[in-house]
């Protein structure tokens, strides 16, 4: 399934959800889409739980300098 149709179907339920449940299911719906994407990537291979704990570009001794 391409990506373009993931957006499609993210896009078609969070709009589901704003229309018939109003502000919070909306909230409620793109909240746990978001955790199952990155548990997906998580499962899949494509993320490491370090991965949200380093620092981007610079290794650590570079900050200290």
């Amino acid at each position: 399934m391409s990506m373009a149709v993931v957006g499609l179907l993210a896009g078609m339920a969070l709009g589901f959800a704003g229309y018939f449940g109003g502000f919070g299911a909306f909230v409620l719906v793109a909240a746990l889409g978001a955790i199952g994407f990155v548990a997906g990537r998580f499962l899949d291979g494509d993320l490491e739980a370090g991965d949200f704990f380093r620092p981007r570009g610079r290794d650590r001794d570079d900050r200290r300098r």
